[in-house]
């Protein structure tokens, strides 16, 4: 008996190295071998080469049915309420359950770090924000607060009706929140997700603009969630696979989903500029094969982080004074935007692995052995 508990022992302990060694070894788009677009990335090729930017995640896999996750993202290590951003909220298709979108339309400015989850959490999350941000030293007569919380709905692998995603779940993300490398694939809230027929989840990248165009940084983060027919440098990868949108007449699964896209930048921009950035960061969708379906949820959330343009909740002054960039200096920005959204949609499919959920369903990772052949056949640019 011994022996043999033994012998299973070691057979677990294999299975667990195999895994986590599969996991590892998962490369980034980059990794690889495949550029996307013209621009450079940043040290980390991630939002948080934006400076100040922090990602905190908290993962939830427990049992057979439990697949889901928390990502927060804080625009500066300061006490967000006091020092607010300017910022600006975009809609491509707008099935989604956004909070406090309203607000930041309004004032063109974000008060909360920004939070990431399920769809059927976000009142959960909304409310452990307010929590969080009510506790804030400095905050103890603060009786407004909006939370700016965005969702995709993992309901096909975890068990979205059970709400397990749980206020100390959130708070937890939030200060665990870092900057540095960020993790990408099956983790926080893309731990459940699917994105283009295989296994979504988070992803990242970033471009950093020539210092004869302001050197500023473009940072975004996805949680990928939808449908379509995958491109990776406009090559029809998808239906290469042979998995892809309206391959049959009846769909065996719903294509429908959606993609929370949050872009950060140092560049010194108002929320109007800020809202024509998010437009374009959204460009990431269809840049790789997506189309906004009618059951999808397409939102990008944009900010500065320079300090010159941050909103101070209370001043003795009539004015705000502020230095941005002009508009006609925004071009380089958008095309930053467009390729790093790009590049951290394709991050979240190389980075995420198999996954089985609810009810026994399985949602494959993305074949990088096929993705290898088919870009070695692909015509050269």
């Amino acid at each position: 008996m011994k022996h043999i508990l033994i012998i299973l022992a070691s057979l677990l302990i294999s299975v667990v190295g195999l895994t986590m060694t599969s996991s590892e070894q998962r490369p980034r788009l980059r990794e690889f071998g495949i550029k996307t677009g013209i621009l450079n990335p940043g040290p980390l090729n991630a939002i948080t080469d934006v400076p100040g930017v922090k990602v905190g995640q908290v993962t939830l896999i427990e049992g057979e049915s439990i697949r889901t996750g928390v990502t927060a993202i804080l625009p500066h290590e300061g006490n967000i309420f006091q020092q607010k951003v300017p910022g600006a909220i975009f809609v491509a298709n707008g099935f989604g359950k956004l909070t406090g979108i309203s607000q930041v339309e309004e004032l063109g400015n974000i008060e909360t770090p920004i939070i990431l989850t399920n769809t059927l959490s976000v009142p959960t999350a909304a409310d452990a924000v307010i929590d969080y941000i009510l506790s804030l030293p400095g905050n103890k007569t603060v009786g407004s607060v909006n939370p700016v919380v965005g969702e995709t709905n993992d309901g096909y692998l975890n068990d979205i009706r059970g709400r397990h995603v749980k206020k100390e779940h959130v708070i937890q993300a939030i200060n665990k929140a870092a900057t540095g490398p960020v993790e990408e694939g099956c983790v926080g809230a893309g731990t459940g997700t699917s994105c283009y027929g295989w296994k979504g989840g988070i992803g990242t990248a970033s471009r950093k603009l020539p210092e004869s165009r302001g050197g500023y940084t473009v940072g975004v983060l996805v949680q990928t969630n939808f449908g379509g027919i995958l491109q990776i440098n406009g090559y029809p990868v998808g239906i290469k696979l042979g998995n892809y949108y309206m391959k049959r007449d009846v769909e065996e699964k719903d294509p429908a989903g959606s993609c929370m896209v949050v872009v950060a930048t140092d560049a010194p921009l108002d929320c109007h500029n800020l809202k024509r950035l998010a437009q374009r960061a959204l460009l990431g969708i269809p840049r790789t094969g997506g189309f906004y379906t009618s059951g999808s949820g397409d939102y990008c959330v944009a900010f500065s982080t320079a300090e010159d343009v941050r909103i101070p909740y209370r001043s003795r002054e009539n004015t705000l004074k502020q230095e941005i960039l002009r508009t006609d200096r925004m071009s380089p920005l958008f095309l930053a935007a467009a390729e790093a959204s790009e590049e951290a949609i394709l991050n979240s499919l190389f980075k995420a692995t198999t996954m089985e959920g609810k009810g026994g369903r399985k949602e494959e990772a993305l074949p990088l052995d096929k993705i290898k052949k088919i870009m070695d056949e692909a015509p050269k640019r």
